[in-house]
Order: C-alpha cells, then sequence, then structure tokens
C-alpha cells in the first residue's frame, strides 16, 4: 500500500495559560515528501517543566524514527516500544533530582507504512480517523472510522457505568490521566496500538491534545470535514473558532489529509481481470471457429467415404 498526504495542517493554540505545554512534529525529507510519522504530546499541568517533557518526547521519538528506520516489515510494536524507551531515557535525562514531580507528557502518534496507518497513544489526547464520504447524519453515521479511548480517570467511570455522557462533561477531576510518559523510577506506562489497514482516499487523521475537545464534539468535527464546500486549510480555521468559545487549556491539533492510497494486492488483480476478458473476446472465439471447421471437415470425409463404398 503506497499512501500519499497532501498538505498537513496544524495550530497550537494557548487558551487562556501563560504558557505552551503541547508540542507537535512531523518533517520533510529532502524531497518535500513527509516523513512517515507525526506527533502531538501534551505536557502534564502542575508537574515540573510540562513543556519540556512534551518538547523532548517529541524530538527523542523524531530522531529515533529518522535514525533507526526499519524494513518496512519490521514497523510494528517491538520498534514502537524501542522508540518510547529511548523517549523515556532522554527524558529521564532532564529530570531535576530534587524535583517533587517529575515532568510527564500524553502522546499521539501516526506512523504510515505499507500496511496502512500505525496509530498509538498514551494519555488522553487523542488520534481520529475520519472518513468523509460516509458521513450521513440522517442515518446516524458519521464517518467516524476510529478513534483512541482516553487513558484517563473519567473514562475509566464512563466504562464502568459510574458516569453519564452529561455528568462526564462537568466532572471536577475529568484531567487526572491514568498514564503518561514520565520521567521516574520504576515501571513504565506503556501505549496502546491499532493498526487502521483500511485507509482510502479523502480520509482524514486527527490529532490532538484535550483542549481541542473542551469545545468540540465528536460529531462537530466530522461535520466540519465532511463540508465538502471548504478545503482544508478553512476546515482547520473552522476547528480552531469553535476552540474560541471558550477554550481554557492549551490547544494543539494536527490535520493529516490522504491524498491518494495505491495497494500493489488491487493492482495485481485487477490486471489478471483485464487480461482474462482480453482472452475470452480474442482467443476464444477463434477457438469456436477452428473447433467447428474440424467438425464440418469430419462429416464430410465420412460421407465421402460411405459414398465411395457404395458406389463399390
Amino acid at each position: 500500500m503506497n499512501i500519499e498526504i497532501k498538505k498537513v495542517f496544524a495550530f497550537s493554540e494557548l487558551g487562556t495559560r501563560q504558557n505552551q505545554e503541547d508540542s507537535y512534529c512531523f518533517r520533510c525529507t529532502e524531497k518535500g515528501e513527509y516523513r512517515p510519522y507525526f506527533i502531538l504530546c501534551d505536557g502534564m499541568g502542575g508537574h515540573d517543566r510540562g513543556e519540556v517533557a512534551s518538547s523532548t518526547v517529541c524530538e527523542a521519538l523524531s530522531e529515533y524514527f529518522d535514525k533507526y528506520l526499519p524494513a518496512d516489515d519490521g514497523v510494528g510494536e517491538g520498534y514502537f516500544e524501542a522508540a518510547l524507551d529511548f523517549a523515556y531515557e532522554r527524558l529521564k535525562e532532564k529530570t531535576d533530582g530534587n524535583s517533587s514531580k517529575a515532568p510527564g507528557t500524553t502522546l499521539t502518534c501516526v506512523y504510515f507504512c505499507s500496511r496502512g496507518a500505525w496509530c498509538f497513544h498514551i494519555g488522553d489526547s487523542r488520534i481520529y480517523h475520519i472518513r468523509p464520504q460516509d458521513y450521513k447524519p440522517e442515518e446516524h453515521s458519521y464517518g467516524l472510522m476510529f478513534q483512541t479511548q482516553d487513558h484517563s480517570l473519567v473514562n475509566r467511570l464512563l466504562k464502568a457505568g459510574e458516569l453519564t455522557e452529561q455528568e462526564a462533561r462537568t466532572y471536577p477531576y475529568k484531567n487526572v490521566i491514568t498514564r503518561a510518559l514520565q520521567a521516574r523510577d520504576g515501571a513504565r506506562d506503556r501505549a496502546d496500538y491499532r493498526l487502521e489497514e483500511d485507509v482510502r482516499q479523502g480520509d482524514y487523521f486527527f490529532l490532538c491534545s484535550d483542549g481541542v475537545l473542551e469545545q468540540l464534539s465528536n460529531e462537530e468535527l466530522c461535520s466540519i470535514l465532511a463540508d465538502k464546500q471548504k478545503d482544508e486549510d478553512a476546515k482547520l480555521s473552522a476547528i480552531k473558532d469553535v476552540c474560541k468559545r471558550g477554550t481554557a487549556d492549551n490547544h494543539t491539533c494536527v490535520l493529516i489529509p490522504i491524498a491518494s492510497v495505491e495497494s500493489e494486492k488491487k493492482s495485481v488483480k485487477r490486471r489478471i481481470v483485464i487480461k482474462r476478458r482480453r482472452k475470452t473476446k480474442n482467443g476464444g472465439g477463434k477457438s469456436l471457429k477452428v473447433f467447428y471447421i474440424s467438425a464440418l471437415l469430419i462429416i464430410v470425409s465420412t460421407v465421402i467415404f460411405v459414398l465411395f463404398r457404395m458406389l463399390r
């Protein structure tokens, strides 16, 4: 599978905060093509140097991906686990031994390969895979192919049935996360992984910090991305306008539009079908003609032989 990406859009806003603790990273090759990874992190508020944690993890992962590029079939959980260990070590180097609260951050990453798009995350920043062509709200279909599940206290309570969706929106501890990349001794939190194999032209991958979701619902996000009257720049502006309704937290997002997807298997299969059709149209007709002529010659030869015997 060869996935071509159109121009990628992003924004990062302060909200009402004094400093920016969100970071994101995507890069291009010398040829101007996007490298396969897109990363977004949200530094943990209330912990020392959240902005250092988020930028350190972004830089460490991009460095690892650039330095240790595997064969395509080597892209998988093992590769990403090694990259996370590398990031944890870099984060540990930034830790002040006298700090009471070690710096930490959430993580989202989309990594494209020949099998599709790997999505992995830690914390409550999210990844969305959205297919605008399937947006049919009258049928309760919004084109939402996949979204990550937050590693947060409020999501855990929602799954347990302890909170309703309405209660979750105003829950006082909704910003408490249950996993993070944090420079501390002991066990390290691990990511959840998913390989999105069904990637199509016109799809979007959307990474965002939780600040974006203060005002933006899933339905509204899908509606904006499905708007055929807007290009990607206008769609991102519409998302930013929604956040301006009153988002207090830092809010950052990355919008990845899929330009085209070429599947090698489908291309081969299509060529075989076309070849078979041509063979039936031309070669098959000639075979039938040869058969009929041969049969006619046999019949004529038989009649001549019988008449010859009778005359004798």
